[in-house]
């Protein structure tokens, strides 16, 4: 199982660190027991007690996302920001318009700016995120624009040390009996904030005609849809049992993308990763104006950047499909793509970022 984080793999296998321990936090510790296996490793269920006592004792923390308010390292204690990807949608501070059902723009800044104080390091990947997070976490007003390492997304190490038996053993985990020679799309788009009604909760509205892509590429495709947890627990896989699979539950999104042939997104930051594969890219905007101009909007121009075709239709999207499995070239523009957000992703960003933060 590809859970575990490239840095922490790293730490493992070098005797720098033989005598650290790691602790990982986790909502289902039976889940990952097998972590416990390895050296100087314990698993704690989140939120508990031993997971306070950690919190304040641990000398390293190390995020991917905004943790709670309350929660406030020591002065001696050092807090790693990962996040978790390049951002296409606005974030924190840059917000122009919002449709969040569950923060206003002004307790989403308020909440950037809480956690911005914590940071000790921030993970970046390029230029272009250097200045993106720190924009949007306001680090310069707060004098923590210097926080920023910007060595490559260690993320992203495994897509250039995969093997191909990894993509077997992936291909058996996540198809089992059901493994086959079909062209693998990867479906993931991003979490739409808007999808939360109140009182009812979170509901899924079926953008992509999913029978008229079965009636369409069933015999030589297949789908792995990744929709966010929250909208997986409320859609119908089995209406679609044999052509769409479950990709909810796949820890690591990595394992997806190495077996996948096509990724399908939209908004989602999924595709700077990806894209480091050089693999078609297509981009289902169904909703393109509402969400560039009436929702989060974004920090640049999508039409003239992306490197893949945006679609807005069920048959553009069935037609696209058709076209880069015969067609598909690394283009200029692909690799003008690469070369702004993912140059020094090159398979060594983890060892670059211990080594700055590790001292």
């Amino acid at each position: 199982m590809q859970i575990v984080q490239k840095p922490y793999m790293n730490m493992l296998s070098d005797d720098k660190y033989k005598d650290y321990k790691f602790i990982w936090f986790f909502n289902d510790v039976n889940k990952y027991q097998f972590l416990a296996k390895n050296r100087n490793t314990e698993v704690v269920l989140n939120k508990s007690k031993i997971f306070t006592k950690y919190m304040q004792t641990a000398k390293y923390w190390v995020f991917n996302y905004k943790i709670a308010d309350y929660i406030k390292p020591k002065k001696e204690q050092v807090f790693l920001q990962c996040w978790h990807g390049t951002p296409l949608k606005r974030l924190g501070c840059d917000l122009i318009h919002f449709d969040n059902q569950l923060n206003t723009p002004e307790e989403m800044k308020k909440r950037y700016k809480i956690e911005a104080e914590k940071f000790s390091y921030f993970i970046s990947p390029s230029k272009y995120c250097t200045e993106t997070f720190t924009s949007a976490w306001n680090l310069k007003e707060i004098g923590k624009e210097n926080i920023i390492i910007e060595k490559g997304y260690p993320r992203n190490d495994f897509l250039f040390n995969y093997t191909e038996e990894d993509v077997k053993n992936f291909k058996t985990r996540i198809l089992g009996e059901n493994i086959t020679d079909k062209k693998i799309i990867l479906y993931a788009p991003t979490y739409r904030a808007n999808q939360h009604t109140s009182g009812v909760g979170y509901v899924y509205k079926e953008e992509v005609d999913f029978e008229k892509m079965r009636e369409k590429l069933g015999q030589d495709y297949i789908i792995l849809f990744r929709p966010h947890y929250f909208i997986a627990n409320v859609f119908d896989f089995e209406k679609y049992k044999g052509f769409v699979y479950n990709a909810a539950d796949v820890d690591d999104i990595n394992d997806l993308y190495i077996i996948s042939d096509i990724l399908i997104t939209d908004y989602s930051s999924v595709f700077f990763d990806y894209a480091n594969l050089k693999r078609p890219m297509i981009f289902y905007m169904y909703d393109l104006e509402h969400y560039r101009d009436e929702s989060n909007g974004f920090y640049f121009d999508v039409e003239s950047t992306l490197p893949g075709n945006i679609v807005k239709t069920d048959d553009e999207l069935i037609d696209e499909i058709l076209r880069v499995t015969k067609e598909f070239t690394y283009d200029e523009k692909y690799k003008k793509f690469n070369e702004t957000f993912n140059y020094l992703d090159d398979g060594h960003a983890s060892k670059r970022v211990i080594e700055e933060v590790i001292k």
